[in-house]
């Protein structure tokens, strides 16, 4: 008798990537551009194709498409990653790719006033999240996902899990938030207190902590900050509540902007690079506020400095007279 059918190509990218604790975020990214890739050579398995079918698909991104840099780098992590991770053909260099251009933009920031006043115009729970995001310099993505474990109140530090690249980092607790921050989670221990423990709707876990720490999901430590209010099936079918979703908080954001009057292309973001700006403007040490960020590279933080215009400090306009 046969063995059994060895599973089918995005089955395998799927079982390599969540067996190698990949965000699910990047699972949903990478299968996209490998079937992307596909298509593009006429359904060919990529087994079938080399590092030149590679370097055409890339080049046509950028030519054809005109895609923007990080997607086409995008592109090019998802298919490293399958011929490496899932079919264990390394592709190695693959010169001659047309590059996609990098156009270099400075971030849209808000001033003191402007943030404020865009998340006075927001209802709860976005108007936390905001201050969160403009007081910690948070990405919505990692505020969204906090949980009550991740609030250290004694040491006024809040834990980011798994952030961008699956770093751990620490950021400071605004004080303007702590109470805000305690009434939530009492209502959160409150509202677990009060319901039978067989009757309490788990919370979503990564990865293989549900094995690990099986009382977890029912646990208050392990609660969202800022759940759904929606349930959903996790991928083995159990109904769990998730966290608030990202769309909902980056269109609440959107509305807020424009209901001040802001005209700058603001969102969830401007938050965050508002955060930067203002610690520098304040005299923060750029290594610090590098590593509140998260930034691996100095030269990501350093584009505030930028932002700040110190280049021209001193420097006066020919309009003006001596």
């Amino acid at each position: 008798m046969d063995g059994a059918a060895k599973p089918k190509l995005m089955d395998q990218v799927r079982t390599t990537l969540r067996t190698r604790h990949y965000s699910r975020r990047t699972e949903k990214t990478y299968c996209y551009w490998i079937r992307f890739f596909i298509r593009f050579h006429g359904l060919r398995h990529p087994i079938e194709l080399d590092g030149g079918a590679v370097r055409t698909f890339l080049s046509w991104l950028a030519t054809e498409r005109d895609v923007a840099a990080a997607t086409q780098n995008q592109a090019l992590n998802a298919l490293v990653f399958l011929y490496s991770k899932v079919l264990e053909r390394p592709l190695g260099d693959i010169p001659g790719i047309v590059r996609a251009k990098r156009p270099r933009r400075l971030p849209v920031v808000l001033s003191h006033a402007e943030a404020m006043a865009v998340i006075g115009a927001l209802e709860q729970p976005y108007k936390l999240l905001a201050s969160l995001m403009y007081g910690a310099g948070l990405r919505v993505t990692e505020a969204a996902r906090l949980r009550v474990k991740d609030i250290e109140f004694t040491q006024h530090l809040i834990v980011v899990r798994d952030g961008k690249g699956g770093k751990d980092r620490t950021t400071l607790l605004p004080m303007e938030l702590e109470a805000a921050l305690i009434d939530r989670i009492s209502a959160i221990r409150s509202g677990l207190a009060s319901t039978p423990h067989a009757n309490r709707v788990p919370v979503s876990l990564p990865h293989a902590l549900q094995r690990k720490y099986p009382n977890a999901p029912t646990a208050c430590a392990w609660q969202w900050l800022f759940p759904s209010t929606s349930l959903c099936e996790d991928d083995a079918g159990r109904v769990v509540r998730h966290h608030l979703h990202i769309s909902a908080v980056q269109k609440a954001i959107r509305r807020a902007v424009k209901q001040v009057g802001i005209v700058q292309p603001a969102g969830c973001h401007t938050f965050r690079h508002s955060f930067a700006t203002q610690l520098l403007k304040r005299g923060t040490d750029i290594r610090t506020v590098q590593e509140l960020l998260g930034h691996a590279d100095i030269r990501t933080t350093q584009i505030y400095t930028h932002v700040l215009g110190e280049r021209f400090a001193g420097v006066k306009s020919p309009l003006s007279h001596d």
